[in-house]
């Protein structure tokens, strides 16, 4: 049965995979980067079966890592009071930079109810977490 809600973003960074990389790994910076994350707690290490809790929209989302190949994939599953999540990022070195994609899907009830509504969020939310990701990393990069 396919993810209820599903979205991908992609762009490009004027950074290296490495930087790239720490930028989005170092979860426990992520509010200081992206205005979309009120909070985050990681304990580490950053490997399969680490937990990080972060709050972003209304509700604490619980995430654990699923698959972490440094500097080129990682992905976890979150769940929230009735979402669950699966998000993905690859980052490929391009161009004397790094081209960066990553997809997110969503299941549960609440998933299927609001189906529509949920797309588009998640839509805004990958496009505008890749162009913070980004400015951040170029920042980090010059």
């Amino acid at each position: 049965m396919a993810e209820p809600v599903k979205s991908s973003a992609e762009t490009g960074i004027a950074a290296p995979p490495q930087v790239v990389w720490e930028v989005l790994t170092r979860f426990e910076d992520w509010p200081n980067w992206n205005p979309d994350v009120k909070s985050m707690s990681f304990a580490g290490p950053l490997g399969p079966g680490a937990e990080f809790r972060w709050k972003a929209g209304p509700g604490t989302i619980v995430s654990t890592l699923e698959r972490v190949e440094q500097p080129s994939y990682i992905s976890w599953r979150g769940r929230g009071l009735t979402i669950k999540a699966y998000h993905e990022w690859w980052l490929e070195p391009r161009d004397g930079g790094t081209h960066v994609r990553t997809e997110e899907s969503f299941s549960g009830l609440l998933a299927r109810l609001l189906r529509g509504m949920l797309e588009k969020t998640l839509d805004k939310t990958l496009i505008d977490g890749l162009v913070h990701l980004k400015h951040e990393a170029e920042r980090r990069s010059t």
